[in-house]
């Protein structure tokens, strides 16, 4: 199987995942306390237009990183698994208390167990890691910057609400989980 199909399995996958993840894990009002502002549809928003601003840049320029063919497409096609996997294992991990949108439940606990005792959101840092899989695929670093920054931007400030939200339901047991544990790049933030 060639890295081109490959990173189309791949690429399909993701998306089918990210649509089973917005419709069958929204949290709703009755179930828990949803504290969303809104990030849900905004990040959304965001990476799609990126990604769809990325896709139209690469075919308006020629492609202005070296050694495309012999690091960057391999590359790619890694960090894509990577990042998937990552992001499949956080939400395995979270199980019943993952949601789509911002919320937390009555009985729900603070997760160390898994990639959460080396960072306190391991399933954003696996979106990360797709985000930067799909600019260096694009072999340009203008849609690199189009692919990764607004969606990074977008993914901080839902991090800011949703740990505003786990701050309010777990007060001083979450800023204790918060001074051992990185945010979203282990060791580093």
């Amino acid at each position: 199987m060639s890295l081109a199909t490959v990173w189309t399995v791949l690429y399909v996958a993701w998306i089918l995942l990210e649509i089973a993840i917005a419709i069958g894990t929204r949290t709703r009002s009755k179930e828990g306390k949803v504290q969303d502002r809104g990030t849900q549809i905004l990040l959304w928003v965001v990476i799609l237009l990126s990604l769809t601003a990325s896709g139209w840049m690469r075919h308006l320029e020629p492609a202005d990183m070296h050694g495309s063919e012999r690091w960057l497409r391999p590359a790619s096609v890694t960090l894509l698994a990577a990042g998937l996997a990552v992001r499949i294992a956080a939400i395995l991990t979270l199980g019943k208390w993952f949601s789509a949108n911002v919320a937390t439940h009555e009985k729900q606990t603070i997760q160390r167990a898994g990639l959460y005792r080396f960072v306190r959101h391991p399933s954003y840092l696996g979106m990360e890691i797709i985000f930067l899989a799909i600019g260096l695929h694009a072999h340009d670093w203008a849609c690199l910057a189009a692919a990764f920054v607004p969606p990074t931007i977008a993914v901080l400030y839902r991090i800011h609400v949703e740990e505003a939200a786990l701050m309010g339901a777990f007060g001083e047991d979450y800023a204790a989980y918060m001074r051992t544990t990185k945010r979203l790049i282990p060791g580093v933030y």
